[in-house]
């Protein structure tokens, strides 16, 4: 099982940055799909989670308005974006995809880093104001 996130940067405060991370290895039909971000000596935040269909979304206050998950489903990948506008320097972080099994496929997203059980390797975001 391999999720590969990519797209981190720097970028000065109001720009914009787009994430992505292909899933692959394994089925993951049915699996909700979620982005979390890590600053030095913080734990792990929820930002951002997509149901299979992505008929379901969540996203954190702290991004709302400004941040976007999408998701697209291939016949051996799945692939979730992250779009990040008006970023922050608040937002620099090590931002990382995470995948569940597909226990989320009828329930509510959840936005705690233990139900996810597939974990990209993060990508830095740098933020400068």
């Amino acid at each position: 099982v391999q999720l590969q996130a990519s797209g981190g940067g720097l970028v000065q405060a109001g720009g914009s940055l787009r994430l992505s991370c292909a899933a692959s290895g394994r089925t993951f039909v049915g699996s909700a799909l979620g982005w979390f971000r890590q600053a030095p000596g913080k734990e792990r935040e929820f930002v951002a989670a997509i149901s299979w269909s992505g008929g379901r979304k969540d996203v954190s206050d702290s991004v709302k308005g400004r941040f976007t998950i999408s998701r697209v489903n291939d016949v051996n990948t799945v692939t979730v974006y992250l779009q990040m506008n008006s970023l922050k320097p608040e937002d620099t972080s090590v931002y990382f995809c995470a995948a569940d099994r597909g226990t989320m496929r009828y329930t509510e997203l959840s936005r705690s880093p233990s139900e996810y059980d597939y974990w990209g390797q993060g990508t830095l975001v740098t933020v400068s104001s």
